[in-house]
């Protein structure tokens, strides 16, 4: 069997892991995405298929995502804004990537932010 890619292992654990997480109109999904220099975080409505609330350090806010403290800013920036639209408690889902690093970063600073999960 030919090597097979980072990402490619990455989706696998990934398509493995939705098959528990599922995010639901009560209960969305908080969906992580990280590239090398940002990161990304999504709050879904897995029922419609919509995005309801996402931040990544795209934005113009001096934050960058190719570190632990970019992905805390933004880790508070969608806790922040799924408060706004009156959601608290959401499914954590890793998006195939260890918890650790920038990925378990984020997630901290949206429970302090107060995210429940």
């Amino acid at each position: 069997m030919a090597h097979e890619s980072k990402d490619h292992k990455r989706q696998r654990i990934h398509k493995r892991l939705r098959r528990r997480v599922q995010g639901t109109p009560e209960r969305p999904r908080l969906a992580v995405f990280r590239s090398l220099n940002h990161i990304y975080a999504q709050v879904i409505d897995d029922d419609q298929g919509h995005t309801l609330v996402s931040a990544s350090s795209l934005e113009k806010n001096g934050a960058s995502g190719g570190n632990v403290a970019g992905a805390k800013s933004i880790g508070k920036l969608v806790a922040e804004r799924a408060k706004e639209k009156g959601i608290k408690s959401v499914v954590f889902d890793r998006g195939g990537y260890l918890y650790h690093g920038r990925v378990k970063a984020l997630a901290d600073a949206a429970r302090e932010a107060g995210l429940e999960f």
